[in-house]
C-alpha cells in the first residue's frame, strides 16, 4: 500500500458514483396549460453516461414528459450507493451518503440516436455479464456473498456533512472502459455480509492507523483503493479503556490502479498479505 492518507479529487469521486449506480433522483418543473408553477415534480429515473452525457429513460406516462414539453430545466441527483448493512448504519448515526448534483435542460433523442444509446447499454450489460462469468473463484465469492437485491450543465459534489463542492463539467468524463465500478454494488456487500471479511477490514484499520475497531464496514470502492467505516474509540480513561465507540472513516490506497474486479480483488489480498507479514516481522515470528 502506498500512502495511505492519499485522498480522491472531487472530481474522481464524481467519476466514481456517476459509473457506480444507475439510478437517480430527476426534478423538474411541475407545469399545466398556463405555463411553469413553482412546485418541483420528483421521480426515480435510470440512466447512463456516455461521452461524458447523461442519457436518461423516463417512463410513459411519467409527469416529467409534459413537464420538459413547456420547461427543459432540471436536475438529476445521484447518491453514492448503499447496499446491505450500510444504509441502516448511516442513518443511525445521521450520515447522509455523498452524491452528485446535475443541473441544465432535457432534450429528447431523435429514433436513430435512440437506438444507438439502447445498444450501448445492451453492449454494457453483456460485457458486465461476461465479466461475472469468466470471474476467477475469489471474485466469485465475493459476489456471491452480496444480497440478491444489489445493483450543457452544471455538476455539484455534495458530502456526507452537507457541505457543496463546484466542479468544471468537462472534467466529469465517463471511464473508457470501465470495468469495476458497475460491479460496486455487489463487491461492497459482498465483504460487509461476510463476518471474516468484516474482521480483515479491523484487522487494516489496527496495522495501518492503529486503531482498534470493534466493527468495520466497506463503505466504498474505485481503481486506487477503498474507504472504510469503522467503530473506534473515542475517549480513553486513564486506565487506557475505551469509554466510547464511535463511527470514523479510514482511507486505504493500492500501490496501483485496479482496472477491474480481478485486479481490485487480488489487490485487496495482497494488503491482507502485506499486512500479516508486517504483523510476523513485530512478533519475530518467521
Amino acid at each position: 500500500m502506498k500512502g495511505k492518507t492519499v485522498a480522491l479529487t472531487f472530481t474522481e469521486r464524481i467519476r466514481n458514483i456517476l459509473a457506480a449506480n444507475w439510478q437517480a433522483q430527476l426534478n423538474t418543473i411541475k407545469v399545466d396549460a398556463k405555463g411553469s408553477k413553482d412546485d418541483i415534480y420528483s421521480s426515480k429515473i435510470h440512466y447512463m453516461f456516455k461521452k461524458g452525457r447523461p442519457y436518461i429513460w423516463i417512463q410513459e406516462g411519467d409527469l416529467h414528459n409534459m413537464n420538459i414539453i413547456i420547461d427543459e430545466r432540471a436536475s438529476l441527483s445521484v447518491s453514492s450507493i448503499l447496499p446491505g448493512p450500510l444504509q441502516g448504519l448511516l442513518q443511525s448515526i445521521r450520515k447522509l451518503p455523498a452524491r452528485v448534483a446535475l443541473a441544465g435542460d432535457i432534450r429528447p433523442l431523435k429514433d436513430d440516436k435512440a437506438q444507438i444509446v439502447t445498444e450501448n447499454l445492451a453492449e454494457s450489460v453483456m460485457s458486465e455479464h461476461e465479466t461475472v462469468s469468466q470471474a476467477s473463484y475469489s471474485v466469485s465469492a465475493i459476489l456471491s456473498s452480496a444480497s440478491t437485491s444489489c445493483r450543457s450543465r452544471s455538476c455539484t459534489y455534495i458530502d456526507g456533512s452537507g457541505g457543496t463542492h463546484d466542479v468544471e463539467p468537462e472534467d466529469v468524463e465517463a471511464p473508457k472502459a470501465e470495468m469495476l465500478l458497475p460491479f460496486s454494488e455487489k463487491i461492497i456487500d459482498g465483504i460487509n455480509q461476510s463476518p471474516a471479511r468484516r474482521r480483515a477490514l479491523m484487522f487494516f484499520c489496527f496495522e495501518y492507523y492503529n486503531a482498534t475497531a470493534r466493527d468495520a464496514l466497506m463503505l466504498s470502492i474505485d481503481r486506487n483503493g477503498f474507504d472504510v467505516l469503522a467503530k473506534v474509540p473515542e475517549t480513553i480513561t486513564s486506565s487506557g479503556l475505551s469509554q466510547q465507540y464511535g463511527w470514523k472513516e479510514f482511507r486505504f490506497t493500492f500501490k496501483e490502479e485496479a482496472r477491474d474486479i480481478e485486479a481490485f480483488c487480488r489487490m485487496l489480498v495482497e494488503l491482507e498479505e502485506d499486512a500479516l507479514q508486517s504483523v510476523k516481522s513485530y512478533s519475530g515470528l518467521g
